[in-house]
């Protein structure tokens, strides 16, 4: 489709691939008859690591026949504690058991809501009385930190919370309940209908700005997203994804685990991200494709040892979630001698709404967010007037279409915010769309910085600095300022933290490539960034953090 409608930046929806009515459940019914003996699920442990689920075994494999029997397994003994459209939380890492019970939950109709498992006790009661949760499951620990204990005290304090299950348990009871299952079939109560439009999961947003909220999403918006994702990546049927990707996020349990079983392929889960175990995860498994954010990509490309490792059958990569530098594309396709693909969207439209090919020219794969995914219309609007802007011209992006949230878990205002009455999500970053329906990303509304009367966009300073040979990440805030109002403040993280770069060579390179009023005037040194679960940056907690004197000055 190449029509464009008088000159705007609107791309209509383009028909062309249809829309299945299909469940989360089907979709893996129906892979499992195709393929039983296929490789559906291998569990990627550290060298001589454990499996985080408690269980003896680790390196675990499930084929798609027996991913089907434990996840039918799973929702039946479910429906002996919950009832369908009962919310049940997941608080743990990326653990085989977590693809069972979401594929369970969406067999027996309840509502799965994720937890990041490094949530504290107050962050975690927060998701579960506002999610109405029934159940938790949870891992007895997670990296120092004791999530038993944690529950416990949740179970004290929330009258709701009826059943806590640990992971733990999971062979004693849920496996358990296989046994008696299997070998009388006919007196199995049938699973209940689900609905391609039922709510499947609450993922709760970042927190990027602040309090997250409860995106309430269905099996029809998170099933066919995920399709036409490893359709533009143009992954291989039958192939091998590598991914740390977490589960409680959308890239984990909806791109990852959904897109594998529409390709018939096989899920490499690494427990969390280390850059060496999922080097060792793609030279094992002859991964065809790696997913990550940009600060996981970062951290491969720049392991020490990553000319030791076999990746030769990692053709694609596969990033988005936050800003991907330019300089990240070209380093990695070079690197890898693979194809890049770039994904935009968030949690509330399930979450995919423009990707790049791995076909498209390296301007386009380094500059560009891409086109739109079928069947979602995509417009640029002046965030003032909510009019569609001319072709080139910037505004906030929207989206319409099959994949937007069914809206925020118990928050009818929050909802209306973000979802007009003509259905258009408001995705709050700020683009702008070309004559062929490319999209790039300029910034984020709330991220704007106003000095003294001039919009500045951090984005394009970001990617300025990024080009620096001795920068490895980049922040670019806004500070307040008794004069202009704000000032622009940048936060470097260093390729050698030993050897920064001086605020004088970035003050000139950003001279060299942006007008006068958008070089940072502050210049300040990271070892980290605070970052989301999902790798984003999240900027109010360096905004804090530089109020409390907590960044060196670069030198």
């Amino acid at each position: 489709m190449t029509a464009i409608a008088f000159g705007e930046s609107y791309w209509p929806a383009d028909s062309s691939e249809p829309l299945f009515e299909v469940t989360a459940g089907d979709l893996l019914r129906a892979a499992a008859a195709d393929a039983p003996s296929k490789l559906a699920l291998v569990e990627g442990v550290p060298e001589n690591g454990v499996s985080l689920s408690g269980a003896a075994r680790t390196d675990r494999a499930w084929t798609y026949a027996e991913l089907l029997a434990e996840a039918e397994g799973c929702a039946r003994w479910l429906l002996t504690r919950f009832a369908p459209g009962e919310r049940i939380t997941v608080w743990a890492p990326n653990i085989p058991e977590w693809v069972i019970l979401q594929y369970g939950a969406a067999l027996a109709g309840l509502i799965l809501v994720t937890a990041n498992p490094a949530l504290r006790e107050t962050e975690l009661a927060y998701v579960v009385r506002q999610s109405g949760s029934s159940g938790i499951f949870f891992t007895a620990a997670f990296r120092g930190t004791d999530m038993q204990a944690i529950v416990v005290g949740l179970q004290r304090e929330i009258p709701g919370l009826r059943h806590p299950i640990c992971f733990g348990d999971w062979d004693a009871t849920v496996r358990a309940s296989l046994a008696h299952v299997a070998p009388l079939p006919a007196r199995v109560a049938p699973l209940p209908a689900v609905g391609a439009g039922d709510a499947a999961q609450i993922q709760y947003t970042s927190g990027t700005t602040g309090t997250p909220k409860g995106a309430l999403l269905h099996h029809r918006g998170l099933v066919n997203n995920a399709r036409f994702t490893v359709k533009r990546l143009d992954f291989p049927d039958g192939g091998v994804w590598v991914t740390a990707m977490p589960l409680f996020h959308t890239a984990g349990c909806a791109m990852s685990v959904l897109g594998c079983v529409w390709a018939r392929a096989t899920l490499i889960l690494c427990q969390y991200f280390d850059a060496e175990l999922v080097l060792r995860q793609l030279e094992r498994h002859r991964g065809d494709c790696l997913f990550g954010v940009p600060t996981m990509l970062i951290a491969i490309a720049d392991h020490p040892r990553l000319a030791d490792f076999d990746i030769r059958s990692c053709g694609l990569i596969l990033s988005g979630g936050s800003t991907v530098p330019p300089d990240l594309v070209r380093k990695l396709e070079t690197s890898f001698d693979a194809r890049f693909s770039i994904v935009y969207g968030q949690t509330e439209s399930s979450p995919i709404i423009t990707q790049t090919s791995p076909d498209d020219d390296l301007h386009d794969k380094a500059n560009t967010i891409g086109r739109p995914l079928w069947q979602v219309d995509v417009k640029i609007v002046d965030p003032g007037t909510g009019a569609t802007v001319p072709i080139g011209e910037q505004g906030e992006l929207c989206a319409r279409g099959y994949q937007v949230m069914l809206g925020y878990y118990d928050m009818p205002e929050a909802t209306a915010r973000a979802v007009d009455a003509d259905g258009w999500l408001h995705t709050g970053d700020l683009a702008t769309m070309d004559g062929r329906g490319y999209f790039t990303i300029t910034g984020r509304l709330k991220d704007m910085i106003i000095r003294g009367g001039e919009n500045i966009y951090p984005r394009e300073i970001e990617d300025a600095l990024f080009s620096h040979a001795k920068v490895a990440e980049v922040a670019v805030v806004g500070v307040p300022d008794p004069t202009w109002g704000e000032q622009v403040a940048a936060i470097i993280r260093p390729a050698d933290p030993s050897a920064p770069p001086s605020s004088a060579e970035l003050h000139e390179l950003c001279r060299a490539r942006l007008a006068p009023h958008k070089t940072p005037r502050y210049w300040y040194q990271a070892d980290q960034f605070p970052l989301t679960g999902s790798g984003k940056v999240q900027k109010f907690r360096i905004v804090a953090m530089l109020q409390e004197d907590a960044y060196p000055p670069l030198p």
